[in-house]
């Protein structure tokens, strides 16, 4: 977002803050918190000094004081230096003019805070359309639920509802990427998805479904916690060209069920062949990658490793162009 002679718009202001036009307006209203002066003496336009006022108001309410009381300490605070908000500096370059991703996150977590749902998915839904899924999961999904988490973590159990909400929402901007509408062959293999027996952690594989889908590559999402029973049934039915096994910490990590898919070998007596192995997230961490695995080191990885299986022949399914964690 960028800073003018003029000041700011109330739409650039409220993308920063995380809060809808009308609540801008509803505080100038209401409590006296708003633009120092008016452009034409009708739109309102917000200097750096305003926007500082505004943060005060936000850091206030979101730590639980009433608003009243908030916009009276803001507006208390006007007349001292206040620090220049992020929006005042030269914007951060960024694809088809989107917001920096600093300011994403900040309007994200505010609007987390606030249970504000609608906002929530107009500033995901715009961070995707702005940066792309890949830069939106990694510089601003992420950072932001692990903020989220970590406030809940050190605040005695409060703010639990906060990162519910955050992560439905998430979820919801994931699914709805609109797929490519071009991609393998009809009747593909599709790329088989699954958290480990007693992973309970989605998201990131809803996030590489969604790269998947935008790169038009057929997937099966099998979700959280899937017993090896129902994983090896999968994989017998569908002889998937890949496996992307989920997990979250090095307690659910399950190498001798890793092996076991690794193994599975479908297909045609005399042309049989074995899936690809995804060891995806933190949990597989601290072992060396065995004969017939890859362990990607980030989402957009992940994503090239699949597009090759499509991209190369049936029976060339050799590993050695990814890249797999040294051992």
């Amino acid at each position: 977002m960028s800073d003018t002679a003029h000041g700011l718009t109330t739409g650039a202001v409220a993308r920063h803050l995380g809060v809808s036009p009308t609540t801008l307006r509803s505080w100038d209203q209401r409590y006296g918190i708003g633009p120092a002066a008016r452009e034409d003496g009708r739109h309102r336009r917000w200097t750096a000094g305003d926007v500082a006022v505004l943060d005060e108001m936000c850091r206030l309410t979101a730590s639980g004081v009433p608003p009243a009381e908030a916009a009276r300490a803001a507006r208390a605070g006007r007349g001292r230096p206040l620090p220049v908000p992020a929006v005042t500096h030269p914007p951060q370059p960024v694809p088809d003019g989107g917001l920096p991703t600093g300011d994403v996150r900040r309007g994200l977590a505010r609007a987390a805070v606030r249970l504000d749902g609608p906002t929530l998915d107009s500033l995901l839904r715009d961070a995707v359309a702005g940066h792309g899924l890949v830069t939106a999961w990694e510089d601003v999904m992420v950072p932001t639920l692990h903020a989220v988490g970590r406030k809940w973590e050190s605040s005695g159990d409060q703010y639990v509802e906060v990162e519910h909400l955050l992560s439905w929402h998430v979820s919801t901007a994931l699914r709805q990427i609109t797929p490519a509408g071009h991609g393998p062959a009809p009747g593909a293999p599709p790329v088989l998805l699954s958290c480990v027996p007693a992973e309970q952690h989605t998201l990131p594989l809803e996030a590489l479904a969604a790269g998947l889908a935008e790169r038009g590559l057929p997937t099966r999402m099998l979700g959280a916690a899937v017993p090896a029973e129902a994983l090896d049934a999968a994989v017998r039915r569908l002889g998937p060209a890949a496996v992307v096994l989920w997990s979250q910490a090095r307690s659910t990590a399950n190498h001798s069920l890793a092996r076991h898919v690794a193994g599975r070998s479908f297909g045609v007596k005399g042309a049989r062949t074995h899936p690809r192995v995804l060891l995806a997230g933190p949990g597989w961490a601290g072992r060396a990658v065995e004969a017939g695995m890859l362990r990607p080191g980030s989402l957009r990885e992940a994503l090239d490793v699949l597009a090759r299986c499509y991209a190369e022949p049936p029976a060339g399914r050799d590993l050695s162009s990814a890249r797999a964690v040294p051992r």
